[in-house]
């Protein structure tokens, strides 16, 4: 037997929870009928991109090239920043049902290039422009086209010209079904010297602010390169960095400040900001 092999037969024996970890972290969550509470069932419009880096989800997460537990309950994925964008790169961007010229359509440039059947292995590639990413312009370009006429993509808006793009490669190698090594390779085609600001994220799902009597977990810096997270249904859990990075930390809660003139408070796009 190979060593997956012998990870899938422990796998279903119940020895061992290799597939426990696993990509299962949405690709996108917002505009859709998964986080969709409002009172005429418009899912559509109810979480637009514009609220998804400030609302806390209910039912499940997004992030690129992120993985989760089988349960959504942490998170871990990576946010990117090339000094131009007026916000984080966390999320795919796309065209909902009612923008797009045929519908819903993600506008991204992404791959998922590797993965075994227990997730012991994964890679994942993601390519991010140099120049201010075009959101307007995409939504702008599909309006404008009728069913008829072809989409407008990221490649139309001359985003990439001249390679100046990164390759964002992430990987994942499981030491043991607790065990999760990840490696960020970083690399600009481009022609000349540019920014990138990577900021890798682990988070909890909130699961406490639906009234649901869920007890709120934790996370603290541990030390100078680790992160500690404490939750009831997994325990302790570590989150380890190379050398000695800034760590940033906000709650995982709605800003309604921002969008509904509330109190201010330590909200999920604090980072953000």
């Amino acid at each position: 037997m190979t060593k997956e092999e012998i990870r899938l037969q422990e796998s279903r024996e119940r020895r061992a929870h290799w597939n426990r970890w696993g990509p299962y972290l949405s690709e996108r969550a917002w505009g859709t009928v998964r986080e969709d509470y409002s009172p005429g069932g418009t899912a559509w419009e109810y979480l637009p991109h514009d609220h998804a880096r400030s609302r806390a989800y209910r039912w499940n997460e997004d992030g690129l090239a992120g993985i989760s537990d089988r349960h959504q309950l942490i998170c871990f994925a990576i946010a990117l920043w090339n000094g131009r964008d007026p916000i984080l790169k966390e999320r795919l961007f796309g065209l909902t049902g009612n923008e797009g010229n045929h519908g819903e359509d993600v506008k991204e440039q992404y791959f998922y290039l590797d993965s075994t059947p227990t997730h012991s292995y994964m890679k994942y590639l993601y390519k991010y422009p140099q120049a201010e990413f075009p959101y307007a312009d995409l939504v702008a370009g599909n309006r404008a086209r009728d069913k008829h006429s072809r989409e407008y993509e990221l490649l139309d808006t001359g985003v990439f010209d001249e390679s100046r793009y990164f390759d964002v490669f992430v990987e994942y190698a499981k030491g043991s079904p607790e065990d999760i090594l990840i490696r960020i390779t970083a690399a600009n085609r481009g022609p000349e010297s540019a920014t990138l600001h990577l900021l890798p994220t682990v988070w909890f799902r909130n699961t406490w602010s639906w009234g649901d009597g869920g007890e709120r977990p934790s996370l603290r810096q541990a030390c100078s390169c680790s992160i500690e997270l404490e939750h009831t249904t997994y325990g302790r859990r570590r989150l380890v960095c190379e050398g000695s990075p800034e760590m940033l930390f906000t709650e995982n809660e709605t800003n309604f400040q921002r969008l509904y003139g509330g109190e201010r408070n330590y909200p999920k796009d604090g980072i953000n900001d």
